[in-house]
């Protein structure tokens, strides 16, 4: 592998399913040494959860696949003594440990805080959580949706005449990985001024009150919740026209624009008549629904072009796979693929963070449960005999030769 920007960095990480593996994940990208602790014959849960029983080259989870690229598997049962012994020489010269168990399990194992600072006092313990690790809801599940629920933005999208909406993509999961990355940078950066690690946690309930935070302070401050449209406006503390709007062919997004500019490219002056702050607010659903009727007589590209051509803020609306084939999504590199060794070629999103001197890249394909059990092994000072020992007796695992 070539030199990155934290080629030095060894990290365990014991995560599964999208939180932890993801935060691993980004660090792996940018040469972080990963090495993912799984159940032997077993792993990762999210190796067996998939979108619609769709399984990549008929036998590999795309939710797996996803989120754990750049990555080895050292595959050792945490509940045996040996494999115990195992990952406490490991985390002797480790930098990160990894996890996102429930609040409790991994101390109970023996590998909490307490026991790796023990071992190590450098050391960087990140965990990641539902709720926090204490309080009432200490046993909740700690679900992307739950959160969602709990925490506002599924109340304050979708249209006002229907249902809460959440967001179609595991989003209290990706804020939480994203946090559990910002700390873990900070507590290295830190332990390069003083020499200590410490401990980071991360909570999916907090991260996503962080992340809506102009929202949750309107809110509180004003003592009024927003009230979502019926229309297609696309946030429920704006006025139109910001929002989606039909097409003859699909949809467009127009945002934060002069309403007057919109009203002369659709060519309709009567709609001058709602033109003030309060006007486009209160009557916002009266104000999309004429404007819509007007868009729905364009094509999507006629449209954009009249308004691009203005300066009106806006956009066309696409899906996955029109968003792959995006000019601009090309131009910028943004789809790539790696070589797994049974699901075969594997199309994926590319790293989104550009450093000039250590870019970050793709080396690893996701890892087989247990694919680098010897060689990590190997690594820490195992010879071949005792690796052969900790096989047999089944405390240590590798995948099944066909």
């Amino acid at each position: 592998m070539t030199d990155k920007a934290l080629s030095d960095v060894t990290i365990l990480d014991f995560s599964h399913l999208l939180q932890g593996p993801f935060c691993t994940q980004l660090l792996a990208d940018m040469g972080a040494n990963v090495i993912k602790v799984e159940r032997p014959g077993q792993g990762d849960m999210f190796r067996t959860l998939t979108f619609n029983n769709q399984w990549v080259g008929g036998t590999e989870s795309p939710n797996f696949l996803a989120w754990n690229r750049n990555k080895r598997s050292l595959a050792l049962d945490l509940k045996a003594p040996d494999a115990k012994a195992m990952l406490y020489k490991i985390a002797e010269t480790a930098d990160v440990v990894v996890q996102n168990f429930r609040p409790g399990v991994m101390a109970k194992l023996g590998f909490g805080y307490e026991d790796f600072r023990r071992i190590n006092p450098r050391i960087i313990y990140c965990s990641g959580s539902g709720y926090g690790e204490s309080g009432p809801y200490l046993s909740r599940p700690g679900q992307d949706m739950l959160l969602q629920g709990l925490t506002g933005i599924a109340a304050a999208t979708g249209r006002g005449d229907g249902p809460p909406v959440p967001v179609g993509s595991g989003f209290s999961d990706q804020i939480g990985a994203m946090n559990m990355v910002y700390g873990i940078l900070t507590a290295l950066y830190w332990r390069e001024r003083s020499g200590k690690g410490q401990q980071v946690k991360v909570d999916l309930l907090s991260g996503m009150l962080a992340h809506q935070g102009q929202e949750m302070l309107t809110a509180m401050n004003f003592e009024r919740d927003f009230k979502r449209p019926n229309s297609g406006i696309g946030h429920p503390g704006m006025d139109a026209p910001f929002g989606v709007y039909p097409t003859s062919d699909g949809y467009v997004t127009i945002a934060m624009s002069p309403y007057k500019k919109l009203v002369g490219v659709l060519g309709d002056e009567s709609l001058l008549a709602y033109d003030d702050p309060r006007t486009l607010f209160e009557k916002r659903d009266e104000v999309w629904a004429r404007l819509a009727a007007l868009t729905r007589n364009w094509t999507t590209a006629d449209l954009l072009d009249a308004m691009l051509a203005v300066d009106i803020w806006c956009g066309e609306v696409k899906t996955h796979l029109q968003a792959e084939q995006d000019p601009q999504v090309k131009h910028m590199g943004m789809i790539s693929s790696y070589t797994h060794p049974t699901a075969g070629e594997v199309k994926v999103v590319a790293p989104a963070v550009k450093l000039s001197e250590t870019p970050a890249a793709i080396e690893r394909p996701a890892p087989l449960v247990g694919e680098h059990t010897r060689e990590i092994l190997a690594e820490y000072g195992y010879a071949a005999p005792a690796i052969d020992d900790a096989l047999a007796k089944g405390f240590a695992g590798e995948p099944k030769r066909a």
